[in-house]
């Protein structure tokens, strides 16, 4: 398998853009200027049927932090079985304590719930004090397929060397997905010093 690239979008147009310009894969939210969170199940019904390459979902019910209540977690659920019944190609989300650690807890319950479904944990795990011993605990847990982090740092640039010991130390088939300010201008530069397989940007292909 060659090299993914992923296109994260909060509206359709730049979704059908994306695809038109190449991209490998979506991974559709809504409200990017929050950081990306859960997009509407219209969205996603029409974005089913009007383009051809896999699309994950983020699960993301607000953007006060990544410390979810026991009704946020229900509401997540709801996304997560809208994914399942949809048969969309995976969700993405990021649970953490008030201490900004991984709560693996709820990552273990809505991973376990996500079944069949991909589940990649997403940038919450830059927030803790060691992405690669999250990543660690992350690895020994069922149905978790892959992260999106851009090594702990602001941009993949900068988070390159964290970014190729996560890929190092990561079976064949779980996704390092390199992010953070990844563009088309960049992409060869950045893939030359990490090495991976899978990243993701919003201008990976180009201007929307």
């Amino acid at each position: 398998m060659g090299v993914v690239k992923e296109v994260c979008v909060d509206n359709i147009k730049d979704a059908i853009n994306a695809f038109q310009k190449g991209a490998d894969r979506i991974e559709f939210c809504s409200n990017l200027d929050e950081d990306g969170l859960t997009p509407s199940f219209d969205d996603l019904i029409y974005l089913k049927k009007n383009i051809s390459i896999p699309v994950r979902v983020m699960v993301r019910p607000h953007s006060n932090s990544f410390n979810y209540s026991h009704d946020d977690l229900i509401r997540m659920k709801e996304t997560i079985e809208f994914c399942k019944n949809e048969k969309f190609d995976g969700v993405v989300f990021g649970c953490l304590y008030e201490n900004d650690e991984l709560d693996l807890n709820k990552i273990m319950y809505l991973a376990d719930f996500a079944k069949p479904l991909n589940v990649i944990i997403h940038k919450a795990i830059d927030l803790t004090s060691s992405p690669i011993n999250s990543l660690k605990k992350l690895l020994v847990i069922d149905n978790v397929n892959g992260i999106l982090s851009s090594g702990g740092c602001n941009t993949a640039d900068l988070g390159s060397e964290i970014l190729k010991k996560m890929i190092h130390i990561s079976p064949n088939d779980f996704e390092i997905i390199s992010a953070g300010k990844i563009t088309d201008q960049n992409f060869e530069i950045l893939h030359e010093k990490i090495d991976g397989k899978f990243y993701h940007g919003r201008k990976i292909v180009g201007e929307l």
